[in-house]
């Protein structure tokens, strides 16, 4: 793997946290190493630093045999964004599958994981729109003419947010549990009707419970880092699916270290997020209202996790919204919100379909 320049990045601001906290920059890249070593094919790994020098942490993941074939590199390359809390390391069941006949990229948002993490603003539209800018300064500094973008839950929300800007950057738009579209509800009063008709949802799991109580007053993972050194403990208490997911790759504690360091690391991107949400479920610019200003051209696809607590009949309303223009919904059985790590083979063989429709 080829690193740019690894320099650990400042404190800034959040130097007060106690120094006992168990975490640093090495510690995620270690974590991250041990993960990336698992896969198969050829990959690319640097900094890409945009013009404000914030850095965009970036894997490229390229078949072997691409070199082979001199028509390789004209495939739309696939452009892969996490989700809250989250990094590139969580695609390692996915990359080397994906990476079959085109490139695949995938980076650490803005905020998260190894990328930088400046100071977002407390204007939801502000927030946003500083997540969505890093992305367009990242593919110009990559020199990526087009690309088929996927983005799992808040990063599908940023994902409609830029092709809704870009539209002329992005050939297919993939969205996998996206977070951030539905309106929230208003409360029923008691006694009203109307209920008898709804569907039954999975309810969210404890650490979506956990952080929404947290959310009103701190930052969604502040927990985690005021907890010193029981913050990895912390981890496999809130998150043992994540363990499960990757046990056959690790018997270690190697992915709750992951996630661990990714998190524990000084608030930044949380701080767009909590910005940008009403509540841990909702987002105060909800993503339905806009995505009428998707080109009609465009070819969306929306991908759920059938015991998701994310409700897939918004993908239905999208549908609904964008009328004659290309829109699909799939359901993937026994996947839950973290639908490429729960059935990987599935979600890997639905995408790689969607990404043969480009080219």
């Amino acid at each position: 793997m080829q690193d740019e320049t690894d320099t650990e990045q400042t404190a800034g601001n959040w130097s007060w946290w106690p120094s006992w906290r168990p975490t640093s920059m090495s510690l995620l890249k270690s974590a991250e190493a041990k993960i990336l070593a698992c896969i198969q094919n050829d990959i690319w790994s640097r900094f890409v630093t945009l013009p404000n020098q914030n850095r965009i942490w970036t894997l490229k993941v390229t078949n072997k045999s691409a070199r082979k074939h001199k028509d390789e590199g004209a495939q739309t390359p696939l452009v892969m964004i996490h989700g809250f809390g989250g990094g590139v390391g969580l695609w390692i069941r996915n990359l080397d599958a994906l990476s079959h006949s085109r490139p695949v990229y995938a980076v650490d948002l803005l905020g998260f994981g190894r990328s930088s993490r400046p100071s977002f603003p407390s204007d939801a539209s502000l927030a946003e729109e500083q997540f969505v800018t890093s992305i367009e300064q990242w593919r110009q500094s990559l020199g990526l003419e087009r690309m088929i973008l996927l983005g799992h839950s808040l990063g599908g929300y940023l994902a409609t947010s830029y092709t809704i800007q870009y539209p002329e950057r992005v050939s297919h738009l993939i969205l996998v549990d996206a977070w951030g579209f539905p309106e929230q509800p208003q409360p029923q009063l008691e006694g009203s009707g109307g209920q008898g008709s709804e569907v039954k949802r999975v309810s969210p799991p404890r650490w979506v419970k956990a952080l929404v109580s947290v959310f009103r007053l701190f930052n969604p993972l502040a927990v985690f880092r005021a907890a010193g050194p029981w913050g990895p403990g912390l981890v496999n208490r809130f998150r043992p699916d994540f363990k499960r997911k990757f046990e056959d790759l690790f018997d270690d504690d190697t992915m709750m270290q992951y996630i661990y360091h990714c998190n524990a690391q000084n608030p930044s991107g949380e701080v767009g997020f909590k910005a940008m949400s009403e509540s841990i479920g909702w987002a105060k610019r909800p993503m339905v209202q806009r995505v009428h200003l998707l080109p009609p051209s465009m070819p969306v696809s929306l991908l759920y996790g059938a015991l998701s607590w994310v409700d897939p009949s918004t993908g239905k309303t999208v549908v609904q919204i964008r009328g004659k223009s290309p829109t699909s919904v799939t359901l993937i059985e026994d996947a839950s919100h973290h639908v490429y790590a729960d059935q990987p083979e599935e979600f890997n063989r639905v995408v790689e379909s969607i990404c043969n429709t480009v080219d």
